[in-house]
């Protein structure tokens, strides 16, 4: 009997696992585990999966090799920048709750203007020795192998930076799901490099669209005169905005039937008779196109490649936050979920956030009021826990002497797919006896009992804080819930026009609700300095922010000039 002979078997298996390139994946296999296990993005699985991104990594591993003299330490060499590329955007991702993008390293300068003496040297002395190091080991004298080697990376860049359209449209065809809400889902699909690709080729799309519109100094000046305007005009009183994600009323279903109404008896004395309707953006999702709008006073045409949150660089936009914050209010932004979403990071900030909180969880270095507490079972934070949080924080900074005025802005997330309740806090007990059935629509109806109490509490108790303060609460969308059908069979608001993207909007205006006329989200700053300057923002200014406070701006020559509008502040928004 011939005797099985594993001898080479074994040796081709141990030149398998020693070749450089086997060993540089695994190395980033095991550095993603080791990632994940302490809060990154990324399993050795998913890069394993991402059939863009490996290429790309395997090649500029292959290039540095090129680049580099040969010894018994090329490949460590030529891995290490590969290393550091992936480890700082991580360790930003940790800390910050943000994926990384190439317009971030426009915030270097401020960076290091606030860095200590101590983290500035390490940190700086880290990478210079990095960089010298490499200096040191580059080779030319295979300058035919490093020109020709060259000319891929060449090809991407001149893609990215000269024909992002066609960059943008064959990424699409070739990638798996780009996902518009979150660059963390997008990087785990597709990787970290061919998304900062990507990302790029989406920024220099959006500049070539916009330097037309694009004027900062009489953009500014423009602005300067609001505010200049709003200081003399102004009363001061404080404005606190609250979007909550698919706070759908369930009672708009006009053929759905309830084992009991799904309203919360304080919320129904509070606002019968007294509940508006305003017009989203979007419909199911995408929560950052309602920002948008209700923030910046101008239609989310989506115009640069997708939703705007998502092309904001940082740079001053000039929306409502920025000119309330120049003429002396303090601007602040609580999300109650990860910064990560939508780019809400840069976007907040060229909106004019002073401040923006998140909760402690998801950006641990940040120095927030906000925790989401156990939130284990329902994945996100109970509406009230966020507006009981926030109340502190209103009052603590209404306790401060001469303190200055508030523009409080709110963003919560309950209330998000799947529509979870925790039921040893918020036990269900509204059932949907219709003939047509959504268990979506029952959860989000039992959500709406608590939901809704919630919301009385806040303005109870946030007008006993803030007697004067002007509050408006809206939904960010309607939820999905099963799909259309239900929308329709259910028939939502009578399945009149557009009912798919109106939803209640409840004012509150010295501690008494208000009834307006139907309007749509980029309305909201036009009626706020409208209240703030006791209707003299309309006569003043009757082309900015808002067309006027009706339902639409339907006929052609206000279309035109609010997409004037949007293009302008979109135009710097993204430099």
């Amino acid at each position: 009997m011939k005797v099985l002979n594993m001898q080479p078997l074994i040796r081709r298996m141990a030149g398998f696992f020693r070749n450089r390139y086997v060993l540089f994946i695994l190395f980033f296999c095991l550095y993603s585990e080791v990632f994940v296990a302490v809060g990154g993005i990324v399993t050795a699985r998913q890069l394993l999966r991402q059939y863009l991104e490996l290429p790309l990594l395997l090649y500029l591993f292959w290039y540095l090799n090129v680049l580099i003299k040969p010894s018994r330490f090329q490949a460590l060499i030529a891995a290490t920048p590969l290393f550091f590329s992936y480890l700082g955007p991580d360790i930003s991702f940790l800390m910050l709750g943000r994926v990384f993008r190439l317009s971030d390293l426009a915030e270097v300068p401020e960076l290091v203007s606030v860095m200590s003496p101590f983290y500035l040297i390490l940190s700086g002395g880290a990478i210079i020795a990095c960089l010298l190091f490499l200096l040191i080991s580059l080779s030319l004298k295979r300058w035919k192998a490093i020109v020709l080697g060259a000319l891929p990376l060449i090809a991407l860049v001149i893609a990215v930076a000269m024909f992002p359209q066609s960059f943008i449209n064959g990424f699409e065809r070739l990638s798996r799901e780009i996902v518009n809400w979150s660059d963390a889902e997008s990087v785990i699909n597709n990787g970290r490099f061919a998304m900062l690709c990507y990302r790029e080729a989406e920024r220099h799309l959006a500049h070539k669209k916009t330097d037309t519109f694009y004027d900062r100094a009489a953009y500014d000046r423009e602005a300067l005169e609001m505010v200049t305007w709003l200081k003399e005009k102004g009363n001061g009183r404080n404005v606190h905005v609250v979007v909550m994600e698919s706070f759908v009323d369930p009672t708009l279903f006009t053929a759905a039937i309830y084992s009991q109404n799904p309203t919360h008896p304080d919320y129904k004395k509070m606002f019968a008779g007294r509940m508006g309707y305003s017009l989203s953006p979007v419909f199911g999702g995408r929560t950052s196109q309602a920002e948008f709008e209700a923030l910046c006073g101008v239609p989310a045409y989506e115009e640069l490649g997708g939703v705007e949150f998502n092309s904001f660089s940082g740079a001053q936009a000039w929306c409502l936050p920025g000119i309330l914050r120049e003429s002396g209010y303090r601007a602040m932004a609580s999300n109650a979920f990860k910064p990560n979403f939508f780019n809400a990071v840069n976007a907040y900030h060229g909106i004019g956030f002073d401040e923006q909180y998140y909760p402690l969880e998801f950006a641990p270095a940040s120095d927030s009021y906000l925790s989401t507490g156990d939130v284990k079972s329902e994945i996100y934070m109970f509406d009230g826990d966020v507006f009981a949080q926030n109340r502190e924080l209103v009052r603590k900074s209404l306790a401060v002497k001469d303190h200055p005025p508030l523009f409080n802005y709110v963003i919560s997330m309950y209330g998000h797919l799947p529509y979870i309740l925790d039921k040893k806090k918020r036990p269900e007990f509204i059932k949907l006896t219709s003939k047509y059935r959504d268990g979506n629509l029952e959860r989000v109806a039992n959500q709406f009992w608590y939901r809704s109490q919630a919301v009385a509490e806040h303005v109870r108790e946030l007008s006993k804080i803030d007697p004067d303060g002007l509050i408006i609460i809206i939904s960010d969308h309607l939820p999905p819930l099963a799909g259309l059908p239900t929308y329709r069979k259910l028939r939502y608001l009578n399945n009149d026009k557009d009912n798919l993207f109106i939803n209640r909007i409840l004012i509150i205006d010295r501690g008494q609700a208000r009834k307006y006329a139907t309007i749509h989200h980029y309305n909201i700053p036009g009626l706020i300095l409208d209240v703030l300057t006791d209707g003299e923002f309309h006569r003043r200014w009757p082309g900015s922010f808002t067309a006027g406070t009706d339902r639409a701006a339907d006929d052609t020559g206000q279309q035109a000039e609010l997409r004037q509008r949007y293009m302008r502040l979109m135009a710097h928004a993204i430099k």
